[in-house]
Parts: structure tokens; C-alpha cells; sequence
């Protein structure tokens, strides 16, 4: 397998900046690494979808926000 020279590194980042721009370089990074750490834990038998996010888990349900609406 041919090893990267730094020509062909600078290449790469060069054409990746052209196609994503500065400013959405961080958003697309940050779904594909959110991408992977979902494939890792479904790899790893943990079940994504049914544990509730952090938000989830701290935010009222909306029969709570229906309930003190009417108190």
C-alpha cells in the first residue's frame, strides 16, 4: 500500500476546504464523527435509539408542561 507524501495530504485538504468551505467544514466534521460514534455503538451491541438522550431525560414531558398550565 503507497504511503501519503505531504504533496498529496495538501491535495486532499486543498479540494476538501474547496468543496466545504471554512464555514461548514466544523458542522460536516462534526456529523461525520457523530456518524461514527453511532456505528461504534451499534457495533458494540448498545442499543442507540432506545437510551434517551441527555436532553431527552431533562426536559418536562408535554402532559408536565400541559398539567402546570392549567394549575
Amino acid at each position: 500500500m503507497p504511503h501519503l507524501g505531504p504533496w498529496e495530504i495538501v491535495a486532499i485538504v486543498a479540494v476538501v476546504l474547496i468543496i466545504f468551505g471554512v464555514g461548514r467544514l466544523p458542522n460536516a466534521l462534526g456529523s461525520l464523527g457523530k456518524g461514527v460514534r453511532n456505528f461504534r455503538k451499534a457495533s458494540a451491541g448498545e442499543d442507540v435509539e432506545a437510551a434517551p438522550s441527555k436532553k431527552e431525560k431533562d426536559a418536562p414531558d408535554e402532559k408536565d408542561k400541559a398539567d402546570e398550565e392549567k394549575s
